[in-house]
């Protein structure tokens, strides 16, 4: 905490004791997130002021960081389009160009972009107990310094590291003669004509980009470790097309969103009641697109389906190419790299001009910021989940963490309104601070609320929030029960307690409120 203390001591935070905080809510990132509490904030609770602050120059998020060819979403856009904002392109299964318009319009017709605080970081965030605010030490694009106040601190800065990826540590890459290019840092230039390329990985990443290169390459190898369950399904959702030519845009949405979710929730649960019969049926689906080019080797992972996410095929891109003589898949681990490609264990070669290591992200918590209480680091490792968005014993703070097992807009959507809510009570109850009291040896038992075995998430483990078994100190995966859970859950639950600013320093009323 070296670091932000010094940031707070220059901005001579103490002269501002007792000021009213220059914004209400701070809501850190301006991607899909933190646009969606901006709208939501100007639909629910429109007295209250916001800032958003993005360290990028424009908005965004992951649509503005990835530019790897053929960047696009994972699930529909019907559910990772915003629950207000009718998505209306013909394409369900959209391109970042598509997405960033999408949300570039959101953000101009509602006129959030001049909330926008673009080229700034959060570099550290300091709850004040006795003022009941955030005190805030930023840093521009040109590593000058400043300071802003705000009431509730609001994380919609994702879940990955955008300067690190995860590195796989690759041997002997050093000794490689081509270009090494990792999707997060996509040269702008880059032309695939003519050349040998090795994507590493088998996830939604690298199922992307080996079907968006395999026309201009020479040949692509798409280099698995493991296999991967696939789900082919169309890149235009003809219903949504049909219903948009008959119905009101925003009933028409409401309706494929509806059908979507269903859909997602049925597979989904289908996946861990009756894995074998959803095993069939993926298995059945790759069989037709891929015809004698089927290998049970390279296509039937060790464990069953949704245990990882399913790696979606829009229009079975990737098995096109693969009958085309264009792409291949090969199962088989690194023995080293050399200076015209990779050496595998099997004994085999791959020759490459360039490699493409899609090995996966590097989890971070709460934006790599620098968060504490009265000056007292936040471990979240430590804290439980509250309500799927707050943390234990953490005032005035929430955050957003997606379904893994559906959209990520699905989860920003609904802690939106559950903080929206949150602030209108906090109003009418003429109260300025909001924790989840949880005493010490009242802490439920855990229990795993990533319910995937995924790398990345395996990764990470030791940074992420506890999890229990039941509501409200959980991150369900369950989106229409949370849905209904937290609209129908009263916010003054007897859980959270409530404070003013001149008794917010006082750690123990404010947990005696909650008995």
């Amino acid at each position: 905490m070296a670091t932000a203390t010094a940031s707070f001591e220059a901005g001579n935070f103490e002269s501002g004791r007792g000021s009213p905080p220059d914004t209400d809510v701070a809501i850190v990132g301006a991607g899909i997130s933190g646009i969606g509490m901006a709208a939501h904030m100007q639909m629910l609770s429109p007295d209250r002021s916001f800032t958003l602050i993005e360290r990028r120059a424009d908005l965004g998020g992951t649509w503005d960081l990835f530019r790897y060819p053929g960047v696009r979403s994972d699930s529909d856009m019907h559910t990772l389009g915003f629950v207000f904002e009718p998505w209306t392109h013909e394409k369900s299964i959209a391109d970042g160009p598509s997405i960033l318009e999408y949300l570039g319009r959101i953000v101009d017709q509602r006129g959030i972009r001049k909330s926008i605080r673009f080229g700034t970081s959060v570099a550290a965030a300091d709850w004040d107990g006795a003022a009941a605010l955030w005190r805030i030490a930023l840093t521009g694009a040109d590593g000058t310094s400043s300071t802003m106040t705000a009431r509730f601190l609001y994380l919609a800065s994702g879940y990955y590291d955008y300067d690190e990826p995860y590195d796989a540590q690759l041997p002997g890459r050093d000794n490689f003669g081509g270009e090494i290019i990792h999707p997060q840092f996509w040269p702008k230039d880059f032309d695939a004509s003519g050349k040998h390329i090795v994507v590493i990985g088998s996830g939604a990443t690298a199922v992307t980009i080996v079907p968006s290169i395999a026309d201009k390459a020479a040949h692509v190898t798409m280099l698995q470790r493991t296999p991967t369950w696939y789900a082919i399904r169309p890149a235009k959702d003809k219903l949504a097309n049909t219903l948009r030519k008959y119905l009101p845009g925003k009933l028409a949405y409401w309706l494929t969103r509806f059908k979507n979710v269903q859909m997602q929730n049925l597979v989904f649960k289908r996946a861990r009641s009756q894995p074998d019969k959803v095993k069939d049926f993926l298995t059945g689906k790759l069989k037709e697109a891929l015809g004698d080019k089927y290998d049970a080797a390279t296509f039937t992972p060790p464990y069953d389906p949704w245990d990882q996410r399913l790696c979606l095929v829009p229009d079975g891109d990737l098995f096109n190419a693969i009958n085309a003589g264009k792409a291949e898949i090969v199962t088989d681990t690194i023995r080293t790299i050399d200076a015209t490609g990779i050496a595998l264990n099997s004994g085999k070669h791959l020759d490459a001009d360039v490699i493409v290591t899609a090995t996966g992200l590097k989890m971070v918590m709460g934006g790599k910021i620098a968060l504490s209480i009265d000056g007292t680091p936040i471990d979240f490792s430590q804290c439980y989940y509250y309500k799927g968005c707050m943390f234990s014993n953490v005032p005035n703070l929430a955050g957003v963490f997606g379904y893994l097992n559906a959209s990520w807009t699905l989860r920003a959507d609904i802690d939106s309104q559950y903080v929206c809510r949150l602030l209108n009570h906090m109003k009418a109850a003429g109260v300025d601070a909001a924790t989840p009291a949880m005493r010490p040896g009242t802490e439920p038992p855990e229990e795993n609320a990533f319910d995937l075995s995924s790398g990345y998430i395996e990764r990470a483990r030791h940074l992420l929030p506890k999890s229990a078994a039941t509501m409200p100190w959980r991150l369900n995966q369950d989106y229409l029960y949370d849905k209904a859970w937290l609209k129908s859950n009263p916010i003054d639950d007897g859980i959270l307690a409530f404070s003013r600013a001149e008794a917010a320093s006082s750690r123990e009323p404010m947990l005696e409120a909650a008995e």
